[in-house]
């Protein structure tokens, strides 16, 4: 796993120099669900894959921008699902954006995640990693290096909401549930990047990241391997909790392909139990 992470490391410095330098345009191909690829897609893509490609450790690849599973090394134990540049649209107005890792033993299932990373590029490169043992570490680059900055522990509540999907499909309970945070005080801070805005809610000790099922993409938009279930784990070792809209830990999610996708919720304990009886579930 040490390999692993210090993969994730390099593969950090290395697209973070590729958003600085490399062309911001759209390539000329599209990934798996259809969306535009921007040249920074591919590129961070292709990081990924050469770095792993190292590691002796890791079995195979599975990878937002591609169909399928790359395979790497036969003895290797490991899966590891990413998405190579997460709200890469934000890069030519020049906000943070992230990759996302799942580190998977076996079956592709949230059950077989034993560890999951993120990383955000912003003003500087900051990275956090969960186990299933002990809470998030926060990593932060200083002279060129990651230091350890220290662990992540979310309050029982919080003050931030960023809500996702267009409000116009939203379900007339989900926007009602909403308002009632915007009237009860909450501050909205949506990116429109689920890196940027998941690790704020984190960082400044709770709140509420939503994208539900809606009227035009009722199965939800974010993909369970890549991203849910990655910071489902975040979430639940800072104290918090992950749902889907049935009440269900996405900790338990079960994906039958690869780019499946799930109504998501991760917020400190208030704000989660509040949904859940907004949710009736």
């Amino acid at each position: 796993m040490e390999l692993i992470i210090d993969a994730i490391k390099e593969i950090a410095h290395r697209i973070d120099e590729a958003i600085k330098m490399e062309d911001l345009g759209y390539s000329d191909s599209s990934n798996s669900s259809g969306e535009d690829q921007l040249k920074l897609d591919v590129q961070s893509d292709l990081i990924i894959e050469r770095v792993f490609a190292k590691v002796s450790s890791v079995k195979n690849l599975v990878s937002e921008e591609k169909e399928g599973v790359h395979h790497l090394h036969d003895d290797g134990r490991f899966t590891v699902c990413y998405d190579p540049l997460d709200g890469s649209s934000l890069v030519d107005v020049n906000l943070s954006v992230g990759s996302i890792f799942g580190i998977y033993e076996g079956e592709l299932k949230a059950e077989n995640l034993v560890a999951s990373a993120y990383v955000v590029y912003g003003p500087r490169i900051e990275m956090v990693m969960a186990t299933r043992e002990g809470k998030p570490t926060l990593y932060c680059t200083r002279r060129n290096h990651f230091e350890t900055v220290g662990e992540i522990t979310m309050n029982e509540k919080g003050k931030l909401c960023a809500p996702g999907g267009t409000q116009k499909h939203w379900a007339p309970h989900h926007k009602a549930f909403i308002d009632g945070l915007f009237n009860d005080g909450y501050r909205l801070r949506y990116s429109g990047g689920m890196v940027p805005d998941l690790h704020q809610i984190l960082l400044k000790g709770g709140g509420l990241f939503s994208y539900p099922g809606t009227t035009d993409k009722p199965d939800g938009k974010l993909r369970q391997l890549f991203e849910v279930i990655p910071f489902a784990l975040m979430y639940e070792q800072a104290g918090g909790q992950a749902i889907n809209d049935k009440g269900m830990r996405l900790m338990e999610l079960v994906p039958s392909h690869p780019h499946d996708t799930s109504p998501c919720f991760f917020g400190s304990n208030s704000e989660i139990e509040a949904l859940k009886n907004a949710y009736g579930v």
